[in-house]
């Protein structure tokens, strides 16, 4: 079968469908490791921050740097939550987040891969191939024909959606565009699109919402030696707790109790940064109860999940030069999207990529089903040229207790208020004493490290103005 490259929209590409302003962000926000000397404001304050991923990470260190004595609790036995890179198949393989997005000037993720002299690969978008749903490779054109009309789709969408439309991307375009969901390569590109960026079904994301984010300008790139290496200047001289799981926060009075199954902990304040999976399903007590829009928040917030799969095979029965394969699969969403390793590394590996609905399928999968399931729809295109791998890796992360989910979107029953409010600070007797922080509690950059890590800053700076008040 011939073999093709082809050029797409995706990453910060097809989100340039509607062109979005930078909000400007201060500089010192990204200079968390620079030799500036910090005033100690928070000397003698004492802080609990919940939860060792990035965003409670760079909570804990904004808060040291300042002064604060800070512990971090941690459920799990590692630090990065979702953020967590796998070494079995010789390359890291990214269980957790896998791309630094936009990896311009100002994206402070970029920022730290560069204090650690990380080796990045640009992960070309332009360099495709896709299969339809019989197994047919797509002509360049038809391959065009197809990204013109999803763009030009969402781009009408944009255009004539009042706010406050409480309709679904899918409701939409059913309504605006009747018959067009009938085409499997515009299915595939919706599902290979959006729902991989969004990390949800476009039958559960808001029409209007779904691409009102912001984002940072820059190609797409991987970390070849691991995206967990960005983690170790974040950990330095922290006191982190592993395996301290999180029963209950009191946060009543003039300070906090934060009560694990085995130990209690009392400070001035608590940053709770766990993922919003683990808030919906009420693992933690909050004693009072959050306050009603709190919780009404949390309820309208959607979490969605994607799943990946490793497989490494003795040699390669695909092109090697070709970066991304693409392929409509029914149902839709199931594994219509394979990341060739062999572009930036000497294994011959393939990354199989399951969104939507169908990630959550996949996620209930053992891994012998699992297996079987991705190596089907590689036999659909490729035939009896492919062997069985000789290693797996694969990820479930709506079945992780610590997470119960991927990343947040924005559901058609909530709004950008919903996302940053959760950020405001919640009242215990005299002043508040509880934040929250992680990619749910910022609208602009939901679903991304980025917008996890500045969300931890955010929230440490919530807790210096409480204390110059």
């Amino acid at each position: 079968m011939s073999q093709a490259s082809k050029k797409h929209l995706t990453g910060s590409t097809r989100r340039s469908v509607l062109l979005k302003t930078l909000a400007v962000i201060p500089t010192y926000y990204f200079g968390l490791y620079a030799s500036h000397v910090f005033a100690q404001e928070l000397q003698g304050v004492k802080v609990i921050v919940v939860g060792a991923g990035i965003s409670g990470l760079a909570a804990a260190q904004t808060l040291k740097a300042h002064g604060a004595e800070v512990v971090v609790l941690e459920s799990e036995d590692r630090v990065g939550g979702r953020i967590q890179t796998d070494y079995s198949l010789g390359p890291p393989f990214e269980i957790g987040a896998g791309w630094i997005h936009g990896p311009s000037a100002r994206n402070p993720i970029k920022k730290l891969s560069k204090k650690i002299d990380a080796k990045t690969f640009i992960t070309s978008d332009e360099n495709y191939m896709l299969f339809d749903n019989k197994g047919r490779v797509v002509s360049d054109k038809k391959f065009d024909d197809i990204d013109r009309k999803w763009a030009s789709i969402l781009k009408h969408i944009d255009n004539e959606l009042d706010t406050g439309d409480t309709r679904t991307l899918l409701e939409v375009i059913e309504a605006e565009f009747p018959g067009v969901m009938g085409d499997p390569l515009l299915r595939w590109a919706f599902s290979a699109y959006t729902e991989f960026d969004k990390g949800a079904s476009i039958g559960n994301l808001s029409a209007y919402y779904h691409d009102e984010d912001d984002y940072f300008n820059g190609k797409d790139v991987i970390l070849t030696e691991g995206y967990d290496k960005i983690l170790q200047p974040l950990t330095r001289d922290l006191n982190i707790k592993l395996r301290c799981k999180v029963k209950a926060i009191s946060y009543g009075g003039d300070g906090v109790e934060v009560s694990c199954i085995n130990n209690d902990f009392f400070a001035d304040y608590v940053i709770c940064s766990v993922p919003l999976g683990v808030l919906k399903k009420n693992k933690i007590q909050f004693v009072p109860k959050l306050p009603t829009k709190f919780e009404n928040k949390i309820k309208r917030l959607g979490f969605g999940s994607v799943t990946k799969v490793g497989l490494q095979f003795e040699k390669p029965f695909w092109d090697p030069a070709v970066q991304y394969f693409g392929i409509a699969t029914e149902p839709t969403g199931r594994w219509n999207l394979w990341m060739n390793y062999k572009t930036f590394s000497d294994k011959n590996i393939l990354m199989g990529i399951s969104c939507g609905d169908y990630a959550l399928t996949a996620d209930k999968m053992s891994e012998q089903e699992l297996k079987n399931d991705a190596l089907s729809v590689l036999r659909y295109i490729w035939g009896d040229r492919v062997p069985n791998p000789v290693r797996l890796v694969s990820t479930k992360w709506s079945q992780v207790e610590a997470a119960f989910g991927a990343y947040s979107y924005p559901t058609n029953s909530c709004a950008p208020q919903d996302f940053d409010g959760l950020a405001e600070g919640v009242a215990g007797d005299y002043y508040n004493t509880l934040f929250f922080c992680g990619e749910h509690t910022t609208f602009d950059y939901a679903g991304t490290t980025h917008g996890a890590y500045l969300s931890g800053i955010w929230a440490a700076e919530s807790i210096l103005e409480e204390e110059a008040e």
